[in-house]
């Protein structure tokens, strides 16, 4: 007999309801948009008349999740960057001279005094005073070495040192040169994310390609230069040491300093030590904040040990001048007045509101290690995108019609309650797209119409196998139930293979093949649903109210 459980009942009405609800913030799409991004806003502090305005555009009650717009349906902006790895090996080195000297000058009574040479960016030349010291030199300037942290480097050390006379050639290992290849790429690409999320952009696209190149979609941004901006500043942060002040860009620096130029003060350059006391890595938090003169600042807090070493530094070094440098330029230069313990502060500098917010946000995601070289950029305008999404819904209009169409003239009363399942099945696809946050391209929507047309396969096996049954005589709800039964096998058969495709489509492919194997996917879990459970259900519902002696598939 036909029967389906009061429990189960609610539950399958349950799920279409939440699911139609899911998907109803998608047919207000610019209007949630705006309720959400000023809702954002407001959270952040910027709570003025308007921002409250649009917020109320969207009743807390209902649900807001959207589904996400990608490149080429929202337009937005596209960049190739080629991260420039040799630039750590300069930045290594100068970070283990001090290291080197000081080892050195324990041992002053067998190597005499050192000196820095001038040297290639990646290497470290270092003389010593009395050359038959230079083996011991070698001992113990390779004694610093470490084992690098790789597979495929085990058994190697990070440097390499060699000897040249009476002087001592210091470099990194190819092993290490290799660890840190990857490690750079990886590390850009982390923080490339973090800048761009700190943003609040929707769901970009941030990859990794060969060896040291990484792709940056995002969608909804205005253009390839804004999106540059987001993440084009490496934002290296040191605190180094001032030697001395001029206004010649030219003065020929000594062994371990270099001469930069200050941003607030014109034609004003400051020498400082190359090596830096402490270091943007070592900062755990930067906010916008402002000074005791109420101009727009940056605070900071440092890590511990960043904290134990900055404030040894004031403490040893009350009166003297010390450079707060970001990218090569000092923001500003304040003599120490007082021992800073407690690891923060807070930078001062001519910054506007929204500069000092960037700075925070690049601060706070951290420093890229190396520079980037953005070898193509492109900014994919909203109309194209406009032109995709009439497209798309021309596609699927025109689909949806003929499925509807056929379903009906073929099937009678039993193909409108399928057509009803299917509007359904279309709803609880874009409730999930919603509730997971899925990004909607081009082939997403392809996806979209190739379940609209797949969806009704199943109602077409169970319908085909109550006529079957029909002609063996059967009473109607024999029939129906022996359609279900008997179709159940072949429905899940077709399904189950069909989103393992779908599953290895998500697993091998990238961007575009991603997006039509989730709508894929999800349509298969949504139309073997509304078939099994939704349109049975309606089917049962009818025939306990109709009680028909005979019916006609």
């Amino acid at each position: 007999m036909l029967q389906i459980d009061t429990w189960k009942r609610v539950l399958i009405w349950s799920v279409c309801v939440i699911g139609l609800l899911m998907a109803l913030p998608n047919a207000f799409y610019t209007r949630v948009e705006q309720s959400n991004d000023a809702k954002a806003a407001i959270e952040l502090g910027i709570d003025t008349p308007e921002m409250r305005a649009e917020a109320a555009q969207w009743p807390n009650w209902l649900p807001s999740s959207l589904v996400n717009l990608g490149l080429d349906l929202r337009g937005g902006a596209h960049l190739l960057a080629e991260v420039q790895v040799s630039d750590v090996y300069e930045s290594r080195m100068e970070a283990m001279w001090p290291e080197i000297r000081d080892a050195l000058r324990d041992e002053r009574a067998t190597v005499g005094t050192i000196r820095k040479q001038e040297s290639a960016p990646d290497e470290i030349s270092v003389k010593i005073s009395q050359p038959e010291g230079i083996n011991r030199a070698l001992e113990v300037v390779r004694g610093l070495a470490r084992q690098v942290q790789t597979l495929t480097g085990v058994g190697a050390t990070d440097i390499e040192a060699r000897a040249e006379g009476d002087t001592i050639v210091v470099q990194l290992s190819e092993a290490e040169r290799l660890a840190s290849d990857d490690r750079t790429v990886r590390q850009s690409l982390e923080i490339v994310r973090r800048r761009i999320d700190e943003v609040g952009t929707r769901e970009p696209t941030i990859q990794r390609q060969g060896a040291d190149r990484i792709l940056i979609q995002v969608p909804g941004i205005g253009s390839a230069g804004e999106l540059k901006e987001i993440i084009g500043t490496t934002a290296q942060l040191t605190f180094n040491p001032v030697v001395g002040r001029g206004t010649n860009e030219n003065a020929v620096p000594g062994i371990g300093e270099k001469i930069i130029p200050s941003i607030d003060e014109n034609g004003i350059f400051y020498t400082v030590e190359s090596a830096p006391v402490v270091t943007g890595e070592e900062l755990v938090d930067a906010q916008p904040s402002f000074d005791q003169n109420g101009r727009p600042a940056v605070s900071f807090r440092f890590n511990t040990s960043g904290a134990r070493k900055f404030g040894d530094y004031t403490l040893e070094n009350i009166g003297q001048p010390f450079a707060i440098v970001l990218d090569d330029e000092v923001i500003s230069a304040p003599v120490i007045q007082s021992h800073i313990p407690g690891g923060s502060g807070i930078i001062t500098g001519n910054f506007t509101v929204e500069e000092s917010t960037n700075l925070a946000v690049l601060l706070r995601a951290g420093a890229l290690p190396a520079g980037l070289e953005f070898l193509e950029e492109r900014t994919i305008g909203p109309e194209l995108g406009q032109d995709s999404i009439d497209a798309g819904k021309v596609a699927t209009i025109v689909a949806f019609v003929a499925v509807l169409t056929f379903m009906a003239l073929s099937y009678g009363l039993f193909g409108i309650f399928a057509n009803i399942a299917l509007i359904i099945n279309v709803g609880l696809l874009f409730g999930l797209l919603s509730l997971i946050g899925a990004t909607l391209t081009l082939p997403g929507i392809a996806g979209i119409v190739l379940t609209v047309g797949m969806a009704v396969d199943a109602n077409v096996l169970i319908f085909e196998r109550i006529r079957e049954e029909l002609k063996s005589a059967r009473g109607p709800a024999r029939a129906i139930e022996l359609g279900y039964e008997k179709a159940l096998s072949a429905i899940l058969d077709a399904n189950v293979t069909t989103f393992i495709t779908a599953v290895i489509l998500f697993a091998m492919g990238s961007g575009p093949v991603r997006g039509f194997a989730i709508t894929l996917g999800l349509g298969i879990l949504t139309s073997v649903f509304t078939a099994i459970f939704v349109t049975r259900l309606m089917i049962v519902m009818w025939f306990e109210r109709r009680r028909p002696k005979t019916i006609e598939v």
